[in-house]
């Protein structure tokens, strides 16, 4: 059982969008679930002006972290959509620090070799994240972290979601907690209704008639965002025989390590 599970992501909702069965699954299991938020997700608002929705957002981070059963979120406030103007390393830096630090289990994050994934943020997060992981470990690493008393750290576990439909390497059953996932969702507010939004004006754009959907989504746009995830859900979980599930892509050890350990499995 996992002691200690992280979640590295570009935005306060996409731990709970992505992985929010997962980090509910694991902490009620008794993991200590942390999230470090790289941006401030200031730019994700038709309505909001940019410093009204980084207060927003962080609360709102807050309080869904609370609800899927996770520690306070760790904010690096980056300015949204910028990420990938960062000096080179930089974010990795910051990613190794709080591995180090929190000496995590399991670790989650974007697999950087998704396709189509448009957002500057989430490709930068997903490179920095995989460079950190693979390299937490190694002393000569950024040697000032050791100098101040952190010490490398190897990731057993590795959990790369994947935000698009591929072929999907590990998908984990999440029929019991996708209850808890969906409300931590409902948290973010702010951005539940400018994505449901955004949806709604390139549908008008297409001349689609969609009165009796629009009249329902601005009355809740969370009942729309909450079925959709529901169906998102069912879909991946079918492909495992469960009735909700995540996709991930997985990774342990080095490749000849999980070769002897799988001859040894193969032994007994």
């Amino acid at each position: 059982m996992p002691k200690i599970v992280l979640a590295l992501v570009p935005h306060p909702d996409d731990a709970e969008f992505f992985a929010g069965g997962l980090l509910a699954k694991l902490a009620e299991r008794g993991a200590l679930a942390y999230e470090v938020i790289a941006a401030d997700g200031c730019r994700g608002s038709y309505e909001l002006d940019i410093e009204t929705l980084k207060t927003v957002r962080a609360q709102e981070s807050r309080n869904a972290a609370r609800v899927l059963g996770a520690q306070t979120p760790i904010l690096l406030g980056y300015p949204d959509f910028e990420l990938d103007h960062l000096p080179a390393g930089e974010l990795r830096q910051k990613f190794i620090y709080w591995i180090r630090t929190l000496k995590p289990d399991i670790l989650v994050t974007e697999d950087p070799y998704s396709l189509y994934e448009p957002h500057p943020d989430h490709r930068a997060v997903a490179w920095a994240a995989y460079e950190a992981v693979n390299f937490a470990e190694l002393p000569l690493i950024h040697p000032e972290q050791t100098q101040a008393g952190l010490h490398p750290h190897f990731v057993a576990e590795k959990y790369y979601y994947v935000p698009t439909y591929e072929p999907y390497h590990k998908i984990v059953d999440i029929s019991d907690t996708l209850e808890i996932k969906l409300a931590a969702l409902a948290e973010h507010k702010s951005q539940i209704k400018f994505l449901v939004e955004g949806i709604f004006h390139q549908a008008q754009e297409t001349g689609l008639n969609l009165t009796d959907i629009l009249v329902h989504a601005a009355a809740d746009p969370l009942i729309v965002f909450q079925n959709f995830m529901r169906i998102q859900a069912a879909e991946i979980g079918a492909n495992a025989g469960y009735k909700y599930g995540e996709a991930y892509r997985y990774e342990r050890y080095h490749p000849a390590v999980e070769a002897q350990l799988s001859s040894m499995d193969g032994s007994r």
